[in-house]
């Protein structure tokens, strides 16, 4: 056995029964040559066993897989408690009423007061309508029924689902697509003198883009001969017989109501009163809803219920028209006359526009 030297004989020599016995400086010097070996094979030994332990424990039983990201990842800082139990037998509560197709629509004019409608209507309890134009069966159709359906708010018993989107009145493909969805739905279309729509029409445009040619330029073939330009949109929607006929092929005239635009703003109550009976409601707007705003030159809604202001319309209505020349209007009344009086006929309604 070695003997192990006080500090103070570090670095001498010793020598014990006839062996010369290395200086004490390095601990590996203490154990020899021999010692050193297995000293250094001790250390291996652990430090393998440490590794093995360590990945392999993790593992057992089977072949070892990465480890768990709980080991790699600090914990998370914010545990949220688990929901709680519903009791036995229960069922998670859905949200109040579903969507559905609507049962009608307002199908047109542009500029005839369809917004105006819309509006008035939303006022109804048993009404609930989609606020902006959705354009599903003219410019969105292949988005699908589906899509179509997830637009529409939720109703409940009694309710009645609604949209409005006038350039469906114009639009060849249309009726046959709205029928497709159901032939039961009621439709709507607000009308108003054809000239003075297309005169609105174009004060809209105009206000949108005030480089355009005139009124009378867009509105003529030829000038000299009165001949009208019916590929100009504004004049083309005004011809309310010709877009009908489309319409009837798929549903009959008893599915359609007629709104007066002109009416809408001279006797509102009137009208709505028309137009709930048609949709099947109890007549809930009538003329305590209205007063006439003088500034805009329309019927707006009284103060709600717990609301902080009247409500009218937006200010891109009741705009200014610009002064169109007294033979213009004329020849435009002319070109329209023989329309209305066909419209007259299909609807069973004089408008009045003559």
């Amino acid at each position: 056995m070695g003997l192990i030297l006080p500090a103070g004989l570090m670095g001498e020599r010793v020598v014990q029964r006839g062996r010369e016995r290395p200086p004490v400086g390095c601990s590996w010097r203490l154990l020899g040559p021999v010692g050193g070996r297995r000293a250094s094979l001790l250390l291996t030994m652990i430090l393998f066993f440490t590794y093995f332990f360590f990945f392999c424990c993790c593992c057992l039983p089977g072949p070892c897989e990465p480890l768990p990201s709980t080991l790699l990842l600090p914990p998370p800082t914010l545990l949220l408690p688990p929901p709680a139990a519903l009791p036995d037998g229960a069922e998670p509560v859905p949200a109040p009423g579903h969507r559905q197709f609507p049962q009608a629509i307002i199908v047109g004019v542009k500029k005839g007061g369809t917004r105006a409608l819309l509006e008035f209507l939303r006022v109804h309890p048993g009404v609930r309508a989609v606020g902006a134009e959705p354009h599903f069966f003219d410019r969105c159709y292949e988005k699908g029924l589906r899509w179509y359906r997830s637009l529409m708010p939720r109703t409940l018993e009694g309710q009645i689902t609604m949209e409005k989107t006038p350039s469906y009145f114009v639009t060849k493909e249309a009726p046959r697509r709205i029928y497709n969805m159901s032939r039961d739905t009621k439709l709507i279309v607000v009308v108003r003198n054809p000239v003075t729509r297309a005169i609105s029409d174009y004060t809209q445009t105009l206000s949108k883009n005030p480089t355009i040619p005139s009124f009378q330029a867009l509105a003529f073939k030829n000038i000299s001969t009165g001949l009208i330009d019916t590929s100009w949109s504004a004049v083309r929607i005004g011809i309310y017989a010709k877009h009908l006929d489309n319409w009837l092929q798929y549903f009959p005239l008893s599915r359609f109501l007629f709104v007066s635009g002109e009416r809408l703003v001279s006797d509102p109550a009137g009208e709505m009163g028309r137009v709930q009976e048609f949709l099947g409601l109890k007549r809930v707007v009538t003329d305590k809803h209205f007063y006439f705003n003088e500034t805009k030159g329309f019927p707006c809604l009284k103060k709600p219920e717990g609301g902080s202001k009247p409500r009218c319309l937006g200010k891109s209505k009741g705009r200014p028209h610009p002064k169109i020349a007294g033979q213009v209007v004329q020849r435009l009344r002319e070109f329209y006359r023989p329309f209305n009086m066909k419209f007259y006929q299909m609807t069973g309604q004089d408008f009045g526009w003559d």
